[in-house]
């Protein structure tokens, strides 16, 4: 079959399973297969493909199918202009964290911030993010999962800014030395445990724990918002990526610890409260 056809023949399969924007996900996988870019695809639509080539498409159409992120079988997320490798053990960076991202740079280039942590990092986009866009800055990534932690690192590497970032295994901060941040920034896990399963079989295939934000969604949230005044410098910065209807919850977890002022909450692309930003007050 040539590459139309077999676009096509995918593009229709994929509508008929329900699976969303399938005209761009057949062309992606097929960028993928041939190791070309999407000129290629559209100037050389009438080339035949060898059969292991076809094999490898349809056999990738089918894990499509079954609800497996493009991006897992691809390894690859654009992220802040940037290429993520990503795999099933991270959450794929998603265009939403780059309004915390940037609301972060922007914060430390006013503060001329340098120290800055990264709570569950997962893939490392956003420390490796900031390492990237903030001169001289010195990044500490914290994850649970290990193996989160090995994506993370490569993703360093392979944005050259391996040198700026210390990668720690803890839970939260549990081993982390006590020591001051200019900024602690974090995009937790947010969804509610009862809402995962209502999910996206797409969604449903990536970790579940950077999904799992217990039964009210904000388990992470309090004990973040309840320690993070520990570790921040006074007038240190606090920034939250929540879910679009976490505004009020999260405010208010904030508010009862009275050691935080000047709080405000920045939309995202969509108009949805995205990201949470408070510092450390009197």
């Amino acid at each position: 079959m040539t590459i139309k056809e077999l676009i096509n023949k995918a593009s229709i399969e994929l509508k008929t399973k329900k699976v969303e924007s399938p005209k761009l996900k057949a062309r992606l996988l097929m960028q993928f297969i041939l190791n070309k870019p999407r000129q290629y695809i559209v100037v050389n639509d009438d080339k035949e493909l060898t059969k292991i080539q076809e094999e490898k498409y349809l056999y990738n159409i089918q894990k499509l199918i079954k609800g497996i992120p493009l991006q897992h079988i691809t390894h690859s997320q654009e992220f802040m202009k940037m290429n993520f490798y990503v795999d099933e053990n991270v959450l794929v960076p998603r265009p939403d964290t780059e309004i915390l991202v940037e609301e972060v740079i922007k914060i430390a280039k006013k503060i001329q911030a340098k120290k800055i942590l990264d709570l569950c990092t997962g893939s490392g986009a956003i420390a490796v993010s900031l390492a990237k866009y903030i001169e001289n800055s010195k990044i500490t990534a914290i994850d649970i999962s290990n193996k989160a932690i090995e994506v993370a690192k490569l993703n360093a590497k392979k944005n050259e800014v391996e040198n700026q970032i210390e990668f720690l295994k803890s839970d939260l901060f549990e081993k982390l030395p006590k020591e001051k941040f200019d900024i602690i920034v974090s995009n937790p896990p947010y969804i509610k445990k009862e809402i995962i399963k209502t999910l996206s079989k797409e969604v449903q295939n990536e970790p579940e724990i950077a999904l799992d934000g217990g039964i009210d969604g904000l388990n992470f949230y309090r004990k973040i918002v309840h320690q993070s005044y520990e570790f921040l410098k006074y007038k240190g910065y606090l920034c939250l990526e929540i879910g679009y209807d976490q505004k009020i919850e999260v405010i208010d977890l904030i508010e009862q610890e009275d050691r935080y002022i000047d709080t405000y909450c920045k939309k995202d692309l969509y108009g949805n409260d995205r990201v949470i930003i408070t510092k450390v007050g009197d």
